[in-house]
């Protein structure tokens, strides 16, 4: 069985749910790929492709409006039964990307990524893909446009959100409810007093376990008011916390924090880093924009969660979903969420409410359930 795993540049939540079902897969001895489909398309298209989601994501109300456009462009034109110009789009991949399958021979391609489900959806249309397919929804709502694809099977985050893909079109045996799949540093557990320890030791830096860590996350686009939360945990708490940092991507936020903080030896500034299960470990509760794999990570690590302002539009949906069911505190203030923070730093029964309500919403064992999956659609003729 050959399986290939395909994904697009455009925030890392979606590589990185894809990264998890890749790591599976070769865990148990399957032959994967790991592929990113704008790639395949030359450098200047993936940079475009990229660069233009992040500009979007900077100016919320750009991004709020893109979205609830798309929202409406989407439903029109299914029932229409038209193709949106997303599908138009990413139909223009089907040469690259039908000819490295063909090539590789794929028993299977999975994709978390709604614009490399359009160009799946594009080669089943004209006959060109033989190979089972599989979506994977990172989101905990249905976005737009997943529902003009043609795909064999799509994982969802929770069976609660079953009725919202049927109601968008996906027809409900194809719907598989098993979570959103994270990688298997996030699904192990280790002491706050040891992760410190290995972080110390392999980051160069100092967290001293003595002190309450908060760790504050802005995606891997380095989005949100980042400035402002440390600010105001640097005056409330002066010295007496760590708070870590982590920006993703965004130098320009890196260079900006590492100014106006340099004076804060309690403060670390992070780039991009692959150590953040270890940092969710090291710390007593986490700030982060509501992002659908960021949270899911956060959750099956089962750790006290704050949400801070979601990038309108689906990261709404998933501070809701997360809220709603006592998984998180979502607050778009600075002073609920610093006060959120206290809250469950101090009271042990809110504290313990929450991780129960993480345990009983979010599956640890999502990737297993995939990769299962996986291997028993390969088998069918």
């Amino acid at each position: 069985m050959r399986v290939l795993v395909i994904s697009c540049n455009t925030g890392e939540g979606h590589n990185a749910a894809g990264r998890a079902v890749y790591e599976n897969l070769t865990d148990r001895g399957i032959e994967a790929e790991f592929v990113n489909m704008m790639a395949l398309m030359g450098d200047k298209v993936d940079r475009a492709v990229s660069g233009t989601y992040v500009k979007s994501t900077r100016i919320p109300f750009v991004f709020h409006t893109i979205y609830r456009i798309g929202g409406a462009v989407s439903r029109l034109l299914y029932n229409m039964h038209v193709k949106s110009p997303v599908y138009l789009a990413n139909r223009k991949c089907c040469g690259k990307l039908g000819d490295y399958i063909e090539e590789k021979e794929f028993d299977v391609v999975v994709t978390p990524h709604l614009f490399c489900a359009e160009t799946l959806t594009a080669l089943k249309r004209s006959g060109r893909l033989k190979a089972k397919t599989m979506a994977i929804c990172t989101d905990y709502t249905s976005i737009p446009f997943w529902e003009e694809t043609e795909l064999d099977y799509y994982v969802i985050p929770h069976e609660d959100l079953c009725e919202e893909f049927i109601k968008k079109g996906i027809p409900k045996e194809k719907l598989l409810p098993y979570g959103i799949p994270v990688m298997k540093a996030f699904r192990t557990k280790m002491s706050r007093e040891k992760a410190c320890t290995i972080i110390n030791s392999r980051e160069n830096i100092h967290l001293d376990t003595r002190k309450r860590t908060y760790l504050v996350m802005s995606g891997s686009m380095g989005f949100g008011k980042v400035e402002l939360l440390t600010v105001n945990l640097i005056r409330y708490y002066g010295d007496r916390v760590n708070v870590v940092i982590i920006c993703g991507n965004n130098e320009k936020l890196r260079r900006r924090l590492n100014f106006l903080f340099s004076g804060h030896k309690n403060v670390i500034i992070c780039g991009f880093t692959k150590q953040v299960a270890l940092y969710m470990d090291a710390c007593d509760v986490l700030f982060t924009k509501p992002g659908g794999l960021s949270g899911t990570e956060a959750a099956v690590k089962n750790i006290p969660i704050v949400h801070t302002n979601p990038i309108p539009g689906c990261e709404t949906k998933n501070a809701e979903f997360f809220s709603q069911r006592g998984m998180s505190c979502s607050c778009t203030k600075i002073k609920e969420q610093l006060q959120a923070a206290r809250q469950l730093c101090r009271d042990e029964t809110a504290r313990n409410q929450m991780l129960e309500s993480q345990r009983t919403y979010i599956f640890p064992g999502t990737c297993d359930r995939i990769v299962e999956k996986i291997m028993e659609i390969s088998e069918v003729p």
